[in-house]
């Protein structure tokens, strides 16, 4: 196979051992076609040189990358809704190849994980949702409909646009078989996903080994995700190891937040040790300030609701680290733990000088942008709605004219408006020759709303028309490029 000399191999996670996955054998599809390759990402890990015949016949058909051991299932448990369940694990996935970033994007890569050496590149795992049942489908048919890939794709690529640390879609295969589903109209089509992503280590792996009554299983993940994910912590250092993690969920709750998301579904396996997010099913962005906003219809409590997200996340943190008693003091971990409030705060903070495109002045004038920033959201409503605030200013005071001049300029005005413009023009604007590119000249900002969501896979299911979920793809991306948030 002609993979570019970037490729590189690197198959860590079978060095721990049976007790952590086991060796599956993928799906035999009737069809493949291929409906999106990542060739941005294929370029990170020395891919990019395969034909669409090769690249089926790695992420269709699953024959093993050069150097790679072979698909394998992942063992875990996990708290659903906070409710314990050991009956878990990849139900309709498996880990298909590890292998390392070209150096010419470790810089990029420790920007978006700081605690991993930009020198050697960053660990990449390409994981399947999809390709076929395991000893884990527990009675399912381990496949994923045509619908629900595109729709993660969509969701990775949009949270990539706004600065979250996400898994990103690799590839998406329709598979040629009608699936039978209780939420959508059946038969529908299938699809095979793979996601390129950064650990595979969630924290219903170590709650298996904890279950299990196992520390030197904990013993041995702790130090597996220490030495790959988080190497600036000391070796048998289980409360840095816990701190580390603490600090990259945080930003992960702070920047969800501050792209207005809702990943609907924050069980403990779901949450990965590197603060990534992945597994996109009923996720949504809202279309307004509204805290109680929930994506997921069986959600009925609101517990996963857009403002209940940190408080999730470090509920589930509480249980990473009454995974790690097992082998560490209890007291250093509690103060590991209590850490993520503080962090949270502060990379809040962050992530909304950077949505709105500008500099820190002060922990004080930072946190009165932030809350009035808030509470102008949340008295404009769906007049204004979320992602055009941070659009029209970007960038303070260097785009007060062309918000002033924009469609809802109607809406800048009063007194909760006037609090937030005196916060904002008190931070100096950050890079604002980004505004000079054609994306800031549309009259509204790319958003992924659930009607244009439908919309998208309408065209795909009515008519087999693709060139409208292209377009989307391509208009986000430069709208990445436009903002370059979180540089």
């Amino acid at each position: 196979m002609p993979v570019s000399p970037a490729y590189h191999p690197d198959p860590r996670f079978p060095d721990l051992g049976g007790d952590y996955s086991d060796r599956v054998e993928p799906a035999d599809f009737p069809n493949t076609t291929l409906r999106f390759r990542n060739n941005r990402a294929a370029v990170e890990v020395g891919l990019d040189s395969l034909s669409d015949v090769e690249w089926i016949a790695h992420f269709g058909r699953f024959q093993p990358l050069p150097g790679q051991p072979g698909p394998m299932a992942m063992r875990y448990h996990g708290h659903q809704f906070r409710s314990y369940n050991a009956d878990l694990g990849d139900g309709r996935g498996f880990l298909a190849a590890q292998l390392r970033e070209t150096p010419v994007d470790a810089q990029a890569a420790s920007d978006r994980v700081a605690s991993v050496s930009a020198s050697r590149g960053r660990l990449l795992d390409l994981g399947t949702k999809g390709s076929g049942t395991t000893p884990w489908s527990r009675g399912g048919d381990g496949r994923l409909t045509l619908k629900g890939g595109m729709r993660e794709v969509l969701a990775a690529t949009m949270l990539e646009t706004l600065g979250v640390p996400t898994s990103r879609a690799f590839s998406l295969i329709e598979t040629g078989e009608a699936l039978q589903r209780g939420d959508e109209p059946s038969p529908t089509r299938s699809a095979v996903l793979v996601r390129l992503s950064h650990s595979h280590v969630r924290f219903g792996t170590f709650q298996r080994a904890a279950w299990q009554e196992r520390p030197d299983m904990v013993a041995t993940l702790a130090e597996h995700v220490r030495s790959l994910y988080h190497p600036a912590v000391a070796a048998g250092d289980t409360p840095g190891l816990l701190r580390a993690i603490v600090e990259a969920s945080a930003r992960l709750s702070a920047r969800w937040i501050a792209a207005g998301f809702v990943h609907g579904v924050l069980n403990t396996d779901n949450l990965n040790v590197t603060g990534e997010s992945f597994d996109y099913g009923p996720w949504r962005f809202l279309p307004q300030y509204e805290p109680g906003f929930t994506a997921a219809y069986f959600d009925q409590f609101g517990l996963y609701a857009f403002a209940r997200q940190p408080e999730a996340v470090f509920w589930n943190l509480t249980q990473l680290a009454g995974c790690l008693k097992l082998v560490a003091d209890a007291e250093p971990l509690t103060e590991a733990l209590n850490s993520f409030g503080p962090a949270y705060i502060r990379e809040l903070r962050a992530a909304f000088l950077a949505r709105l495109s500008v500099l820190s002045v002060s922990e004080e004038a930072d946190q009165t942008l932030l809350d009035a920033t808030l509470a102008f959201l949340r008295e404009a409503g769906a007049d204004l709605r979320w992602e055009p605030l941070f659009f029209d200013w970007f960038g303070g005071f260097a785009s007060s004219a062309r918000a002033l001049a924009g469609p809802r300029a109607g809406l800048y005005h009063g007194e909760t408006f006037e609090a937030f413009r005196a916060a904002l023009f008190a931070h100096e604007s950050d890079r604002p020759e980004r505004l000079e590119d054609p994306v800031f000249a549309a009259v509204d900002p790319e958003e992924m709303l659930i009607d244009e969501v439908e919309a998208l896979w309408a065209a795909i299911a009515d008519r087999d028309d693709w060139g409208p979920f292209a377009a989307k793809l391509a208009r986000l991306e430069a709208a990445r490029r436009a903002w370059d948030l979180f540089r």
